[in-house]
């Protein structure tokens, strides 16, 4: 009874085996499917962690690459810009330069064709300065003693096609000259209305915007007299030529109780914008 009694169970220990066996080989498959799937998924994952890094460092190398080509392009065209700027400054001076050029012969062109028609033995010159001390309000020419010019000789120039009478040379030095304008309160000129004939003086009155005056005319030439009537030199004197222009009339002054009558004139001659001028020296009848 002993030996039977001990037969069951090891029958009982083989099925529970073999149950075993199948739920873990069944548990295996189980497991080796799932984890295939896993493995698949990590690597479709970490492909797609990849490429995204990948692809991030692309673009952050392709912006630094752009970056650096723009940086470069930049520079480039920052030179480019500052050559052209210059070119430009340049054309632009040569320009002005050439413009400059034109209107400086248009003159000269004319004060030659005013030079030649002069009846006067002249010495043509250039307004270089004034005079520092600005005791006569001088003006300063480039010529001197060393091409003729000498005291008390007369200046005119030519502008807006008619000719002025300037002022007269109160100090000639080797190489350049004072010339006392007439605008000057020192300046005395013998004087004459070009139509009525009447005599005077022409007076400055210290400053070139202020009308000259001509004073001492006789009273009955107020009738005779008219605005815009040419007033010139009459020669008397000596220092003066006969006929040379110096104003029109811009003022009539009339006073019954005066014996004479004054008018003002304005100047023929702007001297804010006086470049060139001629030392008059003599006709040139007296020359040989």
């Amino acid at each position: 009874m002993a030996i039977g009694g001990g037969a069951r169970p090891k029958a009982r220990i083989n099925g529970a085996s073999f149950c075993f066996i199948a739920l873990t080989l069944i548990s295996f498959s189980l497991l080796l499917f799932s984890t295939r799937s896993f493995v698949v998924d990590v690597k479709n994952v970490g492909l797609s962690l990849f490429s995204g890094v990948r692809g991030g460092i692309y673009e952050v190398s392709s912006l630094a690459s752009r970056t650096v080509l723009s940086i470069g392009e930049l520079a480039t065209l920052q030179q480019e810009y500052a050559e052209l700027t210059d070119r430009v400054t340049r054309y632009e001076q040569l320009e002005r330069s050439s413009a400059e050029i034109l209107q400086e012969n248009v003159r000269l062109r004319e004060q030659l064709g005013f030079s030649q028609s002069l009846s006067y033995r002249h010495i043509p010159a250039e307004i270089i300065g004034r005079d520092p001390d600005n005791l006569f309000s001088a003006l300063v020419i480039n010529k001197g003693k060393h091409s003729g010019v000498e005291n008390n000789m007369a200046i005119i120039a030519y502008q807006n096609g008619a000719q002025g009478l300037v002022g007269k040379v109160i100090q000639a030095g080797a190489f350049e000259s004072l010339v006392m304008p007439l605008y000057d309160v020192s300046s005395f000129i013998s004087a004459r209305l070009a139509i009525s004939r009447y005599d005077g003086i022409v007076e400055g009155q210290g400053s070139p915007d202020s009308s000259l005056r001509m004073r001492f005319i006789q009273k009955r030439a107020r009738d005779s007299i008219n605005y815009g009537d040419v007033i010139v030199s009459n020669g008397i004197g000596g220092v003066y030529p006969t006929g040379i222009n110096i104003g029109r009339v811009s003022g009539i002054l009339y006073q019954e109780n005066e014996i004479t009558m004054e008018v003002n004139l304005e100047s023929l001659i702007d001297f804010s914008r006086l470049e060139y001028v001629f030392v008059l020296a003599a006709k040139e009848a007296e020359i040989e």
